[in-house]
């Protein structure tokens, strides 16, 4: 399900992050001789490679700062000659802050925050950021834990004085010596103005009777507003065109939703919202890289791909294309290239995607993104263990053709999985003392009584265990089905991928891949789903 947000303000948007990890007792490895790397040993890899910036301790990035250049040597920003940035020199006199406490400069890069200087507050309540290496252009953030967060931009110039209150620092601030910051404060005032005379209206709305004289006046009155606030910060535009403030908050304007129709008169609200996904980034430069230091990559990419783009691998990755089409093989656009790839590329994590095959999105962007000749920014034995990994994945993609599997059962026969004459084909990877396997084995059981004699035969693959271990929970368990054991993982590596047991495929009458990446209890719709397209 689409939803269009009407803000009136930036694309806003928050997400929590947070690293995918293995219950216990699940498998998440694969050993055996045959040199394959471990699920782990790849997320670590992944990890590093898509925040190749990140380091240790604070988790904050570690900025450099050329004045001849941008980021890893790279052009500099549009309508910024990195050689002319001054020398930085903020000073701030904010009254009812804490003495002796301290003040930190904060600073963005895509969707990560990092500590680029601090000060030491004053007696006087005074705090003073000087350095001779300049800073990056982009927004920052003067922070005093638990009292002050203050939003600033620096480009160019980077010397300023601000003086004000801290019960009154968003309203009647004082800022010399820096334009960018002046209109920033000020826009930010003039739309909390518009922001409040809008709520009330809306409250209003919602007492007043739909279609009636007192909500079309209404509606036309916030209409107003929202067209007043517009051409109020065109003009600031017209005047700034250069500006950081004005590339800022040029970017963060949300599309106009446009009122789209069907035959019958009715609001066709499909094509709204593929109108206003079409035009999500119609405001943003892409040639200016100044942007990549400001909040906006990680509010919009997170509106884009988690609010507007749907919850399937295909939708994802056309998303993907579409955006990185922007900046891809652009030497003047590589920095956003960088960030979007490498925000793209964790969020999409296998282990970390709940719908189906989400390791396609993987796959896709490793092997068209993550390359020697586009991933410029990471080591090539990482590069390389990224490919090998994808390359795993990519057999076992819902709509592939299913790969053979043979292996040895628990009599010492040998057997294939194509082989099976059976109509629907369950693969069921697992381990015996895995804690979700030992929830979903029975669940598997007793579907598998009800639908054998329905034309669905079970072929169950054990996984990081031993001989012994794997013959018992057969017995244990009452798995009647095909049961096969390979100690060396050989005869499933590169063919069905396992991020983490049980594993669960479903495979048609063609021997196509419909189902992935599923519990027991869903493997029936699945089927059902594909028998109803063949009646």
């Amino acid at each position: 399900m689409y939803t269009i947000g009407l803000s009136y303000g930036m694309h806003s948007s928050s997400s929590a992050k947070k690293w995918y990890f293995c219950p216990p007792k699940c498998t998440k490895a694969i050993p055996g001789n045959t040199g394959i790397m471990s699920n782990k040993k790849i997320s670590d890899t992944m990890r590093y490679l898509f925040l190749l910036l990140a380091v240790t301790g604070l988790g904050l990035f570690s900025v450099s700062c050329d004045k001849n250049t941008g980021q890893n040597g790279t052009s500099t920003n549009k309508g910024t000659d990195l050689s002319n940035l001054e020398s930085p020199d903020i000073q701030l006199k904010i009254e009812g802050i804490r003495r002796n406490n301290m003040a930190y400069l904060i600073g963005h890069y895509g969707d990560q925050r990092f500590r680029v200087d601090s000060s030491q507050i004053s007696e006087s309540g005074e705090m003073r950021f000087k350095r001779e290496e300049s800073y990056f252009p982009g927004l920052y953030i003067v922070y005093v834990p638990q009292e002050l967060s203050y939003q600033i931009l620096i480009d160019q110039d980077q010397t300023m004085k601000i003086t004000g209150s801290l019960a009154t620092i968003d309203t009647e601030t004082t800022i010399e010596g820096n334009q960018d910051t002046e209109l920033l404060q000020e826009s930010n005032r003039y739309e909390m103005q518009i922001r409040q005379q809008l709520m009330g209206l809306a409250q209003q709305l919602q007492s007043a009777p739909q279609g009636s004289a007192q909500f079309v006046e209404i509606n036309n009155q916030r209409d107003q507003l929202v067209e007043q606030r517009r051409q109020y910060l065109e003009e600031l535009f017209e005047e700034h065109p250069n500006s950081l403030f004005t590339s800022f908050k040029r970017a963060g304007q949300n599309p106009i939703v446009q009122d789209i129709r069907k035959a019958d008169g009715t609001l066709d609200t499909a094509a709204q919202v593929q109108a206003y996904r079409d035009q999500f980034w119609s405001n943003f430069d892409f040639d200016d890289q100044r942007l990549v230091r400001t909040p906006l990559i990680k509010n919009m990419l997170e509106r884009y791909f988690f609010q507007l783009t749907a919850k399937n691998a295909e939708a994802i990755i056309a998303s993907a294309d579409e955006l990185l089409g922007k900046v891809v093989d652009d030497p003047n656009r590589e920095e956003f290239f960088k960030v979007f790839a490498n925000w793209i590329g964790v969020q999409y994590q296998p282990g970390k995607v709940t719908f189906m095959d989400g390791e396609a999105v993987m796959v896709h962007m490793v092997q068209n993104y993550f390359t020697r000749e586009r991933a410029f920014w990471a080591d090539s034995m990482e590069i390389y263990s990224l490919q090998q990994r994808a390359s795993e994945m990519a057999a076992s993609r819902l709509g592939q053709p299913a790969p053979n599997v043979i292996s040895t059962d628990p009599n010492g026969q040998t057997r294939e999985l194509l082989n099976i004459k059976d109509p629907y084909i369950v693969v069921y990877m697992y381990n015996p003392d895995c804690e979700h396997c030992q929830e979903q084995t029975p669940k598997l059981v007793d579907f598998y009584r009800q639908w054998k004699p329905r034309g669905v035969e079970v072929f169950g693959i054990a996984i990081d265990t031993d001989q012994q271990k794997w013959k018992n929970y057969i017995q244990q368990t009452g798995m009647q089905w095909i049961n096969v054991f390979d100690p060396t993982n050989k005869s499933i590596y590169a063919k069905y991928f396992v991020d983490i047991t049980p594993e669960i495929y479903v495979i048609n009458p063609d021997r196509t891949i419909i189902g992935k990446n599923i519990k027991v209890n869903q493997i029936q719709e699945i089927i059902r789903r594909d028998q109803a397209k063949r009646s």
